[in-house]
């Protein structure tokens, strides 16, 4: 028997870490260390998740939900840490006032 998505409570997602105030939607620079992070995380958290929802013979782990719960937040973390990239706006503005910070 497969488990199904239904049986999870909405507070097995809780331990994944908030959307920093500060420019949420921006798109941020990845540098090549952070972007392989990111790509490892990534494949983690697809393996952990195709292994539970694959595996007919499993039940609800709650270990292995906070596994991937920690992978997420790890993943948000690193993509957070990156910093955002600057509007036109911010660009014009710093070329035309570059003394100011």
């Amino acid at each position: 028997m497969a488990a199904s998505l239904s049986s999870i409570s909405v507070d097995a997602f809780a331990l994944v870490s908030p959307v920093p105030a500060a420019y949420p939607d921006r798109p941020r620079h990845i540098t090549f260390s952070a972007g392989r992070a990111l790509e490892m995380l990534g494949h983690a958290i697809e393996y952990l998740s195709d292994e539970y929802f694959c595996d007919e013979s499993s039940v609800l782990d709650r270990a292995h939900l906070e596994a991937v719960q920690i992978l997420m937040s790890l993943n948000h973390e690193v993509y957070f840490a990156c910093p955002p990239v600057m509007t036109l706006r911010e660009r014009w503005h710093s070329f035309l006032h570059p003394h100011r910070v």
